[in-house]
């Protein structure tokens, strides 16, 4: 199915009304070292919720390409952060938004770690406000296990590591200049607290890119995609909790005559 922005309006009404499971990715704009573009983030959310919709049926919608990208500071140039606030804002109009064109399911492809707070925040506000729309979020790297240990397997804080370098390569080799990247370890291992980005890394890299490879790329991109697949799949067919079960049995009247009354 086309994308949002590529449908007119009674195209989309008609996807509404077949069910289809509205799909919004979140990236960021942010420094991903000398040798990754700041996009990074927005390609791979856009590029796996457009792979996963071709196979399912399903509407992207227009990537969220800003993300919460506070912790890079302006030590480096090129991030370009909302607040928490804002996104969470901008999150909860584009809700309200699908849910008034008839959807009624909306997933959140995110892949940027701290978009998290602010587009949870704004599904439960979704859900207070329109109980009809039922929502989901979704990381990248949390979609399935090898997903998980491919995106962490060179850092357990990773930022323009071995995974998004690959990816890259894969999607468009030509944004990335292999030439520059530089290896830096994990500083964060063991510790507890919170630390903004020019605190753990002097680069802004955080895992060994160097090692990165357009077939390793491919590779895990593609588990990453069959797991969107798979979640999206289960929306769609994903019934009501109640829907499953047997009608409860009528309530016992919580005031019964009185003995001896008419």
């Amino acid at each position: 199915m086309p994308k949002w922005g590529e449908l007119d309006r009674d195209e989309v009404a008609a996807a509404a009304r077949s069910g289809a499971v509205a799909v919004l990715p979140i990236g960021a704009i942010e420094q991903h070292g000398a040798h990754l573009p700041t996009g990074t983030d927005t390609l791979l959310a856009s590029a796996v919720a457009d792979a996963a919709v071709e196979r399912t049926g399903d509407i992207a919608l227009p990537p969220v390409a800003y993300g919460c990208s506070l912790g890079h500071t302006a030590h480096w140039p090129g991030t370009l952060s909302l607040s928490v606030a804002t996104l969470t804002s901008v999150v909860n109009d584009i809700g309200r938004w699908v849910a008034a064109s008839g959807f009624r399911k909306l997933v959140v492809v995110n892949s940027h770690a701290t978009n998290g707070p602010s587009a949870q925040s704004a599904l439960l506000t979704l859900r207070h406000e329109h109980p009809l729309l039922r929502t989901c979020f979704v990381s990248l790297y949390d979609v399935n296990a090898q997903a998980h240990a491919g995106y962490f397997s060179d850092a357990d804080d990773p930022h323009a590591n071995v995974a998004e370098t690959s990816m890259v390569l894969h999607l468009d080799a030509k944004l990335v200049t292999l030439s520059r990247a530089v290896d830096e370890e994990d500083r964060t291992c063991t510790r507890v607290l919170n630390y903004p980005m020019p605190d753990t890394t002097h680069s802004g890299v955080v895992g060994r890119p160097t090692s990165a490879t357009a077939s390793a790329g491919a590779a895990l991109f593609g588990v990453i995609v069959d797991g969107i697949t798979e979640l999206l799949q289960q929306v769609r067919a994903e019934t009501g909790p109640f829907d499953d079960w047997p009608a409860a049995p009528p309530a016992a009247d919580p005031y019964p005559p009185m003995k001896g009354t008419p």
